[in-house]
């Protein structure tokens, strides 16, 4: 028993909610056992924002965002295929969101946002707005949110081949849509009004496997 606590703790590293203000999660290898799960502060929506920052060399299918819901595996993820563009998916219907050099080994800042009144979602990345496209979807209960892996299956469901590997940072979600002038703010780091469902400054959540949370690298260096 003492050595299956052991090994339990291991695996699962949990903290009361914590200001992870410079710092980010590293995903340092493919696996489908490495994850965060992220415990929201609201268990209903009828429309969401998310937004993140993200580094990657990968040129697979990966998930950047994760959120499942019963009965809906893929109740609202953002997600990168292997093909030019970012997917947004609202319960299982998705489009595709593209036109744009999405670099590797280049740090991102991603915003996505959907309202169930109009079924319409909206991607940002690098504080350029794509065009807004319908993907319908009505309200979503009871979610459970996961960056590292794509759920397949409420909560699990891991394939290692759509896994995320690199580093994600600063991660925030609302109930609401934020404007366009909130969304700049979050790009450019300055003044933003904190998620109130997600927030990076009091982030409620639990790491799987092998997952660092570490410094987010910044250069001081004088001569």
């Amino acid at each position: 028993m003492a050595l299956y606590l052991l090994l339990l703790m291991l695996t699962a590293c949990a903290a009361t909610p914590q200001d992870l203000s410079g710092k980010m999660f590293t995903f340092p290898q493919e696996s489908n056992t490495a994850y965060v799960k992220l415990t929201p502060n609201t268990l209903d929506f009828r429309a969401i924002t998310v937004c993140l920052r993200t580094i990657t060399d990968l040129n697979r299918n990966h998930a950047l965002f994760s959120l499942s819901a019963t009965p809906s595996n893929n109740a609202f993820v953002i997600y990168k295929p292997t093909a030019d563009g970012i997917q947004i998916y609202v319960h299982g219907q998705g489009e595709t969101f593209g036109g744009e050099d999405y670099k590797v080994n280049t740090w991102h800042s991603i915003c996505s946002t959907w309202d169930s009144v109009t079924g319409v979602a909206q991607l940002w990345i690098d504080n350029k707005p794509f065009i807004r496209k319908y993907v319908g979807g009505a309200r979503i209960t009871n979610p459970s949110i996961i960056i590292g892996q794509e759920q397949d299956s409420y909560g699990g469901g891991f394939d290692k081949t759509q896994s995320f590997v690199g580093m994600i940072s600063d991660v925030h979600m609302w109930d609401y849509t934020l404007s366009a002038c909130e969304i700049q703010k979050y790009m450019l780091d300055r003044n933003l009004t904190p998620g109130n469902v997600l927030n990076w400054k009091a982030l409620d959540y639990t790491t799987y496997g092998r997952v660092l949370t570490e410094q987010k690298p910044t250069c001081s260096c004088t001569e």
